[in-house]
């Protein structure tokens, strides 16, 4: 991965594996610049900033995130006003991603194709609702402790996968899946307020939406058990459910998926390797 940046501009060039440092004038960004990567950024108190045009939260110490999905163009354009009147443009180069092609059957035919009008209806309810709760845009900067497994076990499903169900190609996996027993504990990878607390949702079943701050949020999907409310704040590593197989799922997993705003991001690149098992 190369990142071309210009002007007052410390650069360090690092493989896409790894996070990647930016010093752009009194800007700094750390994280991972490839399709579904997280920057979490820093520059001078009283900033504006604008990424392809569009408004960034900054805080008033001047913290910030931005983030890229899955088929994320690679040009885009980082804009900082900094208090005293100056202006820089930055380019940013996002990196491509390979993805694998995951193939799924036994499913129930009607968790592929939903035609009743009574599931077609709670479909739509369904995406009402995690629309709502991914609108939060909060000043908080829960983001800013890093992020923690909230289960720990085998990766079955990886962020950008190219889902083939019961033959039929369907939207790409945007989450990563971890396959443990009915029952263990979901614990909350970062501090957040809770604004989604749904039972039994049409495909997603038990679910959870943490938010972070700054329009950063986990769902977590296919729970047994929903432990927690929605406006309720939790701590790192606070369990927020049990895990199950609940939804559309052909057996027991967790789910983990995060947003920035409506971009959908990989949360392994935030988490890190796997830890072992103890």
């Amino acid at each position: 991965m190369s990142l071309i940046l210009s002007g007052a501009l410390s650069l360090l060039l690092l493989c896409c594996s790894f996070p990647a440092v930016v010093l752009a004038g009194d800007a700094r960004l750390e994280g991972h610049l490839v399709q579904g990567g997280v920057l979490i950024g820093k520059t001078e108190p009283g900033s504006t900033l604008r990424l392809d045009g569009e408004p960034v939260m900054v805080s008033p110490r001047g913290d910030f995130v931005i983030g890229f999905g899955r088929d994320a163009r690679p040009a885009h354009r980082l804009s900082i006003r900094y208090p005293d009147g100056r202006h820089e443009i930055r380019s940013l180069r996002v990196a491509p991603r390979k993805y694998r092609i995951q193939r799924i059957d036994g499913l129930p035919p009607r968790k592929v194709m939903p035609r009743s009008k009574q599931d077609l209806a709670r479909i739509r309810s369904d995406i009402a609702k995690v629309r709502k709760a991914r609108a939060r845009r909060d000043p908080r900067l829960d983001f800013l402790g890093g992020f923690q497994w909230p289960v720990i076990g085998p990766i079955t499903g990886v962020y950008g996968s190219q889902r083939i169900l019961n033959g039929k190609p369907r939207r790409p996996h945007y989450g990563v899946d971890i396959a443990r027993p009915v029952g263990t504990p979901v614990r909350a990878p970062a501090a957040g307020i809770v604004t989604l607390a749904e039972p039994d949702m049409f495909f997603s079943g038990g679910t959870v939406i943490v938010d972070h701050g700054h329009g950063l949020s986990s769902s977590f999907l296919h729970m047994r058990k929903v432990l927690v409310k929605v406006g309720q704040r939790v701590e790192q590593g606070d369990v927020i459910g049990e895990l199950g197989a609940t939804g559309r799922a052909t057996g027991p997993h967790l789910d983990w998926r995060m947003n920035w705003r409506n971009q959908r991001v990989d949360p392994q690149l935030l988490a890190g390797p796997m830890p072992k098992e103890n």
